[in-house]
């Protein structure tokens, strides 16, 4: 018989919090239609690091894109009518982000300039795009999520290849959020938030998915949100709604369990530091950045 043994729990550190001078004390339209109209003066999302060690996360909100150093200073880069949540650098200065309101948009990281990458499909519009995963031949993967959930599980998986080609990959997911390839990039990780659980998303080599599965279960008032995959072939998961980061080994059992302070929303994930073992968490609802030291670096990042 078979004993699942009792993962190791650790702490998640603060690293830094937004300063005063960048919280936003106003209403939005954005925290009307997702926090119940509570007053929130931001909503980190989509911490990813550039070449230098720096940190980029989205203010969703009040359409901002901040980097923090290494000493964790943070400094505004863009400004923009737009709800911008999941990143990936596409070059060294170029974010490639998935904005809810306006599609997919490149943000130049030292001009802060905005423009448009994807605004619709077919010129049709996505219900709301939310995180992306680039591949090693220049695939872009990213999540259309909108208000999709178990009474409407129509969200969707899109890949965006490099000669522009659209294929829409899934279109029955309820809540489509983060995403992560494993290191093989035979396989792609979806995190299904309103559904809790993960799917098991198989790429085939004549482009399309087959065999899709549930590969993790888990519970609580919101389900899986930001992952990623360490050099081991682990599956990070971050759980707003538990304030935890699962560390999940090949067969879906937690190793290790991350846990935030108390009220820790634990959106997003991301893999820094000098050997890039240090996991950084968006805490969104705080504003602040958690880290916490793990024995694995996380899986290179491809560009387009």
């Amino acid at each position: 018989m078979y004993f699942l043994q009792a993962p190791q729990v650790l702490e998640l550190q603060t690293f830094t919090s937004m300063p005063d001078r960048f919280r936003r004390r106003e209403p939005s339209i954005w925290a009307d239609a997702n926090r119940g109209g509570q007053p929130t003066d931001s909503f980190l999302e989509g911490p990813v690091f550039d070449d230098a060690g720096n940190l980029y996360v989205s203010d969703i909100p009040f359409g901002r894109i901040f980097r923090i150093d290494a000493s964790g200073e943070w400094t505004l880069v863009a400004e923009y009518d737009g709800e911008p949540n999941g990143m990936k650098f596409i070059d060294a200065n170029t974010l490639l982000v998935t904005d809810y309101q306006n599609g997919l948009m490149r943000v130049d990281v030292r001009t802060g300039s905005v423009a448009p990458h994807l605004r619709r499909r077919n010129t049709e519009s996505f219900k709301g795009v939310n995180d992306l995963v680039l591949d090693a031949r220049g695939n872009v993967y990213f999540t259309d999520q909108g208000q999709s959930g178990l009474h409407d599980p129509s969200g969707r998986l899109y890949r965006l290849r490099p000669d522009g080609q659209l294929d829409l990959l899934l279109s029955n997911v309820p809540s489509p959020n983060g995403v992560a390839l494993s290191p093989d990039g035979k396989v792609l990780y979806l995190a299904v938030t309103r559904g809790n659980c993960i799917w098991r998303v198989p790429l085939l080599a004549d482009g399309s998915v087959a065999k899709v599965g549930q590969f993790f279960t888990s519970y609580g008032p919101s389900g899986p949100d930001g992952l990623a995959v360490d050099a081991l072939g682990r599956l990070l998961i971050a759980n707003p709604g538990l304030g935890v980061v699962w560390v999940l080994n090949a067969r879906a059992e937690p190793v290790v369990v991350l846990r935030g302070p108390v009220g820790a929303s634990t959106t997003n994930i991301a893999f820094g530091g000098p050997d890039r073992s240090t996991l950084f968490v968006t805490d969104s609802t705080h504003g602040n950045v958690l880290k916490a030291e793990l024995d694995a670096p996380g899986t290179p990042l491809h560009r387009g």
